[in-house]
């Protein structure tokens, strides 16, 4: 039996959620909104496969006319009652009215259930490729502890490579193209330490269209690698072997 009452708000996100073409339903013992296919019923939702637990602040309309935000998360069994932690799969970057956000976030639900399935990473990567470009795909602290990055080696003399390093503006590749917000790239040195302002920034906090994004990343990242560079270098790495390249070195920068 409910132990209490569903929170004001969520039979609007379920109603979205459900128009979008997924299952959902209020967990009162947990007291959380989850989704999941719609194919999977209500009581093998949290079982077997995977789910989506959604939650917002701003609980509605009337307490939050402007200011809504909303979080999806993709989670699977990990030997029950213990629970993996998948993906981000939507976030809202600017609090909308609740009615839009809701919506928003019930299609990239639905995306995310949808096969097969594509991540935002997924695009730019591939976008590389039409490059020939392979990147590396990795964890990184520059952007949190459990951020997503994509590395690409930009080769210096010596031996020695500095990194072009591209995420989104809140460190993921995991996210669904729908909840893309744009890319970032930094040059890193050859300790992966970032070198300043990002090289290529794109969006405003707003949605990007993920496949546009990916393909303008990925010239600007084929144009920086493929640019030529002075052959002058006066910093400490001229000195002898094994010395890194100074931040303020020339090599790391095209033109």
């Amino acid at each position: 039996m409910p132990t209490a009452p569903i929170p004001f708000g969520a039979l609007t996100v379920i109603a979205q959620l459900i128009d979008a073409g997924v299952g959902a339903f209020w967990d009162y013992d947990e007291s959380m909104l989850i989704a999941h296919p719609a194919t999977i019923s209500e009581d093998d939702a949290l079982m077997s496969g995977q789910h989506i637990m959604v939650n917002w602040s701003g609980a509605d309309r009337v307490t939050a006319p402007d200011g809504a935000s909303f979080e999806a998360t993709a989670w699977e069994p990990d030997g029950l009652p213990d629970y993996d932690k998948i993906a981000t799969v939507y976030a809202t970057p600017v609090a909308r009215p609740f009615d839009e956000e809701a919506a928003r976030c019930a299609r990239a639900v639905a995306e995310w259930f949808a096969g097969p399935r594509l991540t935002a990473g997924d695009l730019l990567i591939a976008a590389l490729a039409e490059y020939g470009i392979t990147a590396e795909t990795g964890m990184s602290v520059d952007y949190g502890t459990h951020s997503d990055i994509v590395s690409v080696a930009l080769p210096l003399p010596y031996d020695a490579y500095a990194h072009l390093i591209i995420a989104d503006r809140d460190g993921s590749l995991r996210h669904v193209p729908a909840a893309h917000i744009g890319w970032s790239v930094f040059l890193h040195n050859e300790e992966r330490e970032a070198l300043g302002d990002p090289v290529y920034i794109a969006g405003d906090g707003g949605f990007v269209d993920c496949a546009e994004d990916s393909a303008a990343a990925a010239e600007f990242i084929a144009d920086f690698l493929t640019s030529p560079v002075s052959r002058h270098c006066d910093c400490y790495a001229q000195e002898g072997h094994g010395r890194r390249h100074d931040d303020e070195c020339n090599r790391y920068r095209r033109p």
